[in-house]
């Protein structure tokens, strides 16, 4: 305990690993968990049922675990789960789930979070992600891995991002952005596929082919998302290393809804 600063508020119930550092007048309520190696800066308050797991740096001024932004929310155990070795920088926002929808919201491992950042009721973040400055994300969105947004992003509500994605500074997403695509403007547009940060994870020459190739399929052929998505599937075929990359691709657009649709 000699690791809590005096003047933290710890509630009594909650499950505090010995080795977890809490800052100045942080507040820690009873149902909060948090795992070995975490550290929490000062004037933080995280409440609710928030689950928090190892080696995570959370700096000063956040709020994490408070009830969602959601009129319909009435008091329901709904939770707030953040993985490990996430940085989590200054003044951000993360909202318990809602009865609604999965009743929980989800930040995964080693996920780079800048300041100002809001993640609303029943979002789920996958791993490796990068949200820059004012990152802003509506109820019921889900980003998978590897996703880059830049500063000052707006995400509508029940959107998805897929895997590898990449967004410009002030842009706005109204629908779903596909695997590897960089979008920009607002509302958002497709301007190219994220090349360079496939290189930089390592993807093989054949692989950022099939990724090239996919794109021309999506935004350059004036085919219907229907055509393209058959022309797609049929790359792994001539491409059968890129298999993973384009069933991803397929089952992200076969699991969208006409109200979203995929940003173009």
């Amino acid at each position: 305990m000699t690791r809590i600063h005096s003047t933290a508020l710890v509630d009594p119930g909650a499950e505090i690993d010995s080795s977890v550092e809490i800052g100045p007048y942080s507040v820690i309520g009873p149902h909060v968990k948090i795992g070995a190696g975490t550290s929490v800066g000062a004037h933080c308050v995280i409440e609710g049922h928030t689950t928090i797991g190892r080696d995570n740096r959370i700096f000063q001024f956040n709020s994490l675990g408070a009830i969602p932004q959601d009129k319909k929310y009435k008091g329901e155990p709904c939770e707030l789960r953040i993985g490990d070795r996430n940085t989590i920088r200054e003044f951000c926002t993360f909202n318990i789930g809602s009865p609604g929808d999965l009743g929980y919201t989800a930040l995964g491992n080693d996920n780079w979070v800048m300041a100002y950042v809001h993640l609303a009721h029943d979002c789920v973040v996958g791993n490796h992600t990068i949200f820059a400055n004012n990152t802003q994300l509506a109820g019921h969105v889900h980003v998978d891995d590897w996703v880059i947004l830049g500063g000052f992003t707006v995400v509508h509500q029940f959107c998805r991002i897929g895997a590898h994605a990449f967004t410009a500074m002030n842009s706005l997403l109204f629908g779903d952005l596909p695997p590897f695509v960089m979008a920009q403007g607002q509302p958002a547009q497709a301007r190219a596929m994220n090349f360079e940060g496939l290189r930089r994870r390592g993807f093989s020459a054949e692989r950022i082919r099939a990724v090239k190739a996919m794109h021309k399929l999506l935004y350059r052929q004036s085919l219907t998302l229907d055509q393209a998505k058959i022309k797609i599937a049929q790359l792994v075929q001539s491409i059968p290393e890129a298999k993973a990359d384009v069933d991803m691709m397929v089952n992200f657009l076969n699991a969208g809804t006409p109200e979203r649709g995929i940003v173009r």
